[in-house]
């Protein structure tokens, strides 16, 4: 009962780590996003929404698949048991790998977009 109790502190301990360390990747995306001066707010607020998402999943099913993994143990009938649910638990994770990478992808065009400079519109700035 004490062992448990010990690793509780330790738990949370890497819980709120982890937490801070979500916190401050949303923090850098958004500071990413507010670079892209010519994309609308709602599309950020959305990309914003969609990365929030992808890691919180990620970060959630590899918990469970971590607790899922130390409950398996070297037992034949734990990995029949436990080896489909994480599976499930690591495809969740791929997907929302897939979904960052896209989403990158999405506004690595954007930040292209924004950085191409129209020699009309240029033109028309310099006479104003």
């Amino acid at each position: 009962m004490t062992s448990n109790n010990t690793n509780t502190p330790k738990k949370l301990d890497n819980l709120l780590d982890q937490n801070r360390k979500s916190e401050e990747k949303i923090k850098n995306f958004t500071d990413m996003l507010d670079d892209l001066a010519t994309t609308e707010d709602k599309k950020k607020a959305l990309w914003r929404e969609i990365y929030e998402n992808a890691v919180s999943d990620r970060e959630r099913a590899s918990i469970l698949f971590t607790e899922a993994y130390k409950t398996m143990g070297t037992g034949t009938t734990n990995h029949v048991t436990l080896g489909t649910t994480m599976t499930k638990y690591l495809e969740r994770m791929c997907k929302s790998n897939d979904q960052i990478l896209q989403l990158a992808d999405i506004l690595s065009k954007a930040d292209e977009q924004s950085s191409k400079i129209d020699p009309d519109d240029l033109f028309s700035k310099i006479l104003k």
